[in-house]
């Protein structure tokens, strides 16, 4: 048996015992090294992520693990015992259905090499065994990294676009990073707290607005008169589309990253120019995302990025169910990881 987070029908956490997964001939058995909270597990547990009806809980949560390999399938050729692997996940089994599991002790990753080409999960083509330089437990925020990058791919934002990005948490400081790094230098962040205000300015952004103390639409025209190009949703509220209205120039677009806690919103759009369009990118292609990872590491060898900087809280799995008391609290400036 193994213990795992599990979100029940009420929305409380709990820690419980489950069965541990056992791998097929094409999967490896991993222990669970660490786990990184994303807003995604919060959208869970408030029965408001996409395709999560109440119906499917109590759900075992998390998708940003990293698992150490202990078993391996019969018909695995490229993963041994020790790899250190990103995005393992539990299925559901007869206790609990899942929202990933990877707040678990065990899980399982999948080697695309051992099956038929064109006949491996799509999800484990971002299963990616990391390389030894990189400390597996803050290894974690790779993935929102990479999520990040083929975002901004998926996007095709250039280096001369202007852009306003909404909400500097791990997440939206991360696509000020990284657009920082592809050349772009014309970015405008916006929250709420001035000390993530900060953190964006160090990570690339030109200028940062308050919005709970100055009021943006005049701050954003004020340097851009024509309006920007994009205008970032890195918050996943569907409330962010309108006020993005009155920011776009003339085609410009409103990039909404992840999944909404609404499936259906309401625009107003009687303050934006007469061309403009909204882009959704719920969750990125797995492919896509496993084929940012050379780029993300490239960046972390040259020193470029920094994993701890985007990291604040560690917290011990037995403390999982105050951890997110936490983050649920907003009291998680950055990424909080959870050890096992």
């Amino acid at each position: 048996m193994m213990k795992t987070l599990v979100v029940n029908t009420d929305g409380s956490l709990s820690i419980l015992e489950t069965a541990i997964p056992v791998c097929g001939d094409k999967q490896a058995l991993v222990k669970m090294v660490a786990c990184g909270m994303c807003g995604t597990d919060t959208k869970l547990i408030h029965h408001s992520f996409k395709g999560f009806p109440s119906s499917r809980y109590p759900l075992m949560i998390g998708h940003e693990g990293v698992g150490e390999v202990i078993e391996i399938g019969k018909d695995v050729k490229g993963l041994k015992i020790g790899d250190k692997v990103l995005l393992p996940f539990v299925d559901p089994n007869d206790d609990f259905d899942s929202g990933w599991g990877a707040f678990s002790e065990y899980g399982i990753v999948h080697d695309p090499l051992a099956y038929e080409e064109g006949e491996a999960p799509e999800f484990c083509l971002a299963q990616t065994v990391l390389s030894e330089d990189i400390d597996p437990v803050d290894g974690v925020m790779i993935v929102t990294l990479r999520e990040v990058l083929s975002g901004i791919r998926f996007f095709g934002i250039q280096p001369e676009d202007s852009i306003v990005v909404f909400g500097c948490g791990p997440v939206g400081t991360t696509y000020i990073k990284l657009l920082s790094l592809l050349g772009c230098k014309n970015i405008i962040a916006v929250d709420i707290v001035d000390e993530k205000l900060q953190i964006a300015a160090g990570n690339g952004a030109a200028k940062t607005i308050n919005s709970s103390t100055m009021d943006v639409v005049s701050e954003v025209r004020g340097v851009y008169p024509e309006g920007v190009k994009y205008v970032i949703d890195a918050v996943g509220l569907p409330a962010v589309v309108n006020q993005a209205m009155p920011l776009l120039a003339d085609r410009g677009s409103v990039l909404c990253y992840g999944v909404p806690e609404k499936e259906e919103i309401t625009i107003d759009f009687s303050k934006a120019s007469y061309n403009w369009s909204v882009i959704y990118q719920q969750m990125p292609e797995k492919a896509e995302e496993g084929e940012a990872h050379d780029q993300i590491l490239a960046w972390l060898r040259s020193g470029e990025i920094n994993l701890k900087d985007y990291i604040s809280d560690y917290f011990a799995f037995e403390d999982s169910v105050e951890a997110f008391e936490k983050f649920l609290d907003r009291k998680v400036l950055k990424k909080g990881i959870i050890t096992f």
